[in-house]
């Protein structure tokens, strides 16, 4: 199908676009940056400046000064009015496919959006975080530079995320503290109910990265918590009391 490119929008130089990709009035679109098919793109978004790093070139793309490692904007993604996304500075900031970027959501540079992620309305990712598959992240929320929300984790309203959360992890509160398991997620994701519950039993006891051999009733769960454990240097957030 073909585009629909608002006369109003600005894409720059080194943008791809890939097919049935909507672009609202006032939105800019700065390169390198990749836009898969089937993207929605609302009014007043902001894509592709530069990273907020003092080190680097704060260039102007707009004119063709393209720099930078990029953005990429997965199929079917939903970027709505006024979100911001930077450049990466290293990697590509990258919106995974099916994500939603809500109005006045901003994503800053080299942060990693996994696949049907929602990022609500107002909400700041700090640079170079990792934001896994299927995470909900409540309106306001903050998320402190280079921390790890891991897959199908749940941030509540407002939540200053300053530690890092493991997979399918229900976090709200200030300070952030682990409240149970997001059951409805990982049932929804496909997963069944007694890896959910071997899941929930080790979050009560403060074992976030399941410790020894991955057990036979957490074999549906076993891709997301191999992945968690792989990062380095975690400081996974605490359990409520």
């Amino acid at each position: 199908m073909a585009n629909q490119i608002s006369p109003a929008a600005f894409i720059g130089e080194g943008v791809e676009l890939g097919d049935n990709v909507t672009v609202g009035p006032g939105a800019v679109i700065l390169g390198p940056c990749v836009v898969e098919d089937n993207v929605w793109i609302g009014p007043g978004a902001q894509i592709g400046a530069p990273p907020e790093m003092s080190n680097l070139p704060q260039n102007a793309a707009w004119n063709g000064d393209l720099q930078h490692a990029g953005v990429r904007i997965g199929a079917g993604a939903v970027i709505r009015e006024a979100a911001v996304i930077h450049q990466g500075s290293y990697r590509e900031t990258t919106i995974g496919a099916g994500s939603w970027i809500l109005n006045r959501a901003y994503v800053a540079h080299d942060v990693l959006v996994g696949e049907a992620t929602t990022v609500s309305a107002g909400v700041s990712i700090g640079g170079h975080c990792i934001i896994g598959a299927r995470v909900n992240i409540g309106m306001n929320a903050v998320v402190h530079q280079r921390r790890i929300i891991a897959d199908g984790a749940m941030i509540g309203m407002g939540t200053p995320v300053t530690r890092d959360v493991p997979p399918f992890a229900k976090v709200y509160g200030t300070p952030p503290r682990l409240a149970g398991v997001n059951s409805v997620g990982a049932e929804r994701a496909g997963h069944d109910t007694a890896a959910i519950e071997v899941l929930a039993a080790a979050y009560a006891v403060g074992d976030f990265f399941l410790t020894g051999d991955i057990p036979a009733s957490l074999a549906s769960l076993q891709a997301p918590v191999t992945t968690w454990r792989s990062h380095e240097n975690t400081h996974p957030v605490t359990v409520r009391s």
